[in-house]
């Protein structure tokens, strides 16, 4: 018998390229990742042609760029909730199992203590808005899915948060960072972790959250990012929300609660500060704690 038929499941990856998608695939090498050059996940023919019978299939596809979604709202409708339509109803076709990230987006953001998978959602946002839809779409055609809701998902290279707070802090004598908004650092080789964990638990509840320990404000984050390069936190000075308008309203409460993940028999996630040192650790030029 070949190597192909004794493995139980083929896992595949969609949006293989991005920032989660390309964590998950360093984590399972073997996986077949498909960037969005690979396939286009709203082309239902196409999808049929790499799906197949007991696959799991990881979607990380999405369109993130929250303020532009506002005026391009059909760009991120056809990517976070067409998309994900189109691999749900070909998973359930084929007899595949879907696992679909989503977001704390899809919540109003005015909670004062943690999200748990079944709150009302309520986005005041065009990116949340496409991203509860597609969550709806899975749910309606796809009965063995998944939905991971993640938050504030960084891995500190390319232009994520992490990544610039890095940047401004050689460029910048002192830098200004909102600490009004809260919420929960997620590493993504963490929760690449536990996406693959969840892969082979099918009997999981078919929403769950998904982030590192704990919660900070931006401006928290920003301060121990400073101070695991060994630069003075103090550099980092707190403001408002009104002092940064943007396009899309920022939640200004989006921590989400673990306890549906644990409940589920999985590796809670650990805190989000131990993950920050393990990741700042990661990158080449990070001199070591100091």
């Amino acid at each position: 018998m070949s190597a192909d038929n004794t493995s139980p499941t083929r896992l595949l990856v969609t949006g293989a390229g991005g920032q989660l998608g390309r964590a998950v695939m360093a984590l399972a090498p073997g996986a077949r990742g498909l960037s969005h050059t690979d396939l286009d996940i709203t082309d239902p023919e196409g999808v049929r042609k790499v799906v197949g019978e007991g696959d799991v299939l990881i979607n990380c596809a999405a369109y993130t760029a929250v303020d532009r979604a506002e005026t391009e709202e059909a760009a991120a409708f056809a990517i976070n909730a067409t998309g994900p339509g189109v691999l749900a109803r070909v998973c359930a076709e084929a007899g595949a199992r879907l696992v679909h990230v989503s977001t704390d987006y899809v919540f109003p953001g005015t909670a004062s203590q943690p999200y748990e998978p079944d709150d009302p959602t309520g986005p005041s946002t065009v990116y949340g808005r496409s991203k509860l839809a597609g969550e709806q779409a899975v749910l309606e055609f796809a009965p063995d899915a998944h939905i991971v809701r993640t938050a504030w998902v960084y891995t500190g290279t390319g232009a994520d948060f992490v990544a610039t707070m890095r940047r401004l802090e050689r460029e910048r004598d002192t830098i200004t960072v909102v600490n009004d908004q809260i919420g929960s650092p997620t590493y993504a080789p963490d929760l690449a972790a536990g996406l693959l964990e969840l892969a082979a638990k099918p009997a999981a509840p078919r929403i769950l959250h998904a982030t590192n320990a704990g919660q900070a404000s931006w401006f928290d984050l920003a301060q121990a990012v400073f101070t695991g390069l060994g630069a003075d936190p103090a550099r980092v000075r707190p403001c408002g929300t009104e002092d940064f308008p943007r396009p899309a309203p920022r939640p200004a409460y989006s921590v989400l609660s673990g306890n549906s993940w644990a409940a589920a028999g999985l590796s809670p996630l650990r805190h989000w500060k131990l993950a920050l040192n393990d990741a700042l650790i990661a990158i080449s030029d990070y001199p070591g704690p100091p």
